[in-house]
């Protein structure tokens, strides 16, 4: 599925069991509270933290379509067309960065 099918399921999934957007200060709050648990398991599974036994369970995955979930949910209610704005950035970067990361010492292991 490409980002603009992706806002288009997620604003039906809205109409249908979401009864309406939160505000966008709202899901800004949410989308923080979501990064936040990703950074948890990055941090504790990845990181030098050591897991607790009840963030064992957690899965990344899930988290991490947490984020994007609540992103699409702002970009939708700001009027964002996230396909276009992500195919412009690609596009930055690759113009942008290419040179930069090709000839960056600390990537070349």
């Amino acid at each position: 599925m490409d980002l603009e099918g992706a806002q288009k399921r997620v604003d039906e999934w809205i109409s249908t069991h979401g009864v309406r957007y939160f505000d966008e200060l709202t899901n800004m709050a949410q989308l923080t509270e979501e990064v936040g648990e990703v950074a948890r398991i990055i941090a504790r599974r990845y990181g030098e933290q050591s897991e607790k036994e009840s963030d064992k369970e957690k899965d990344l995955g899930e988290e991490l379509a947490d984020v994007i979930f609540v992103a699409i949910c702002l970009a939708n209610q700001t009027g964002v067309d996230l396909q276009a704005a992500f195919d412009r950035k690609l596009q930055v970067k690759s113009e942008r960065d290419h040179d930069r990361h090709q000839n960056n010492p600390k990537l070349k292991k």
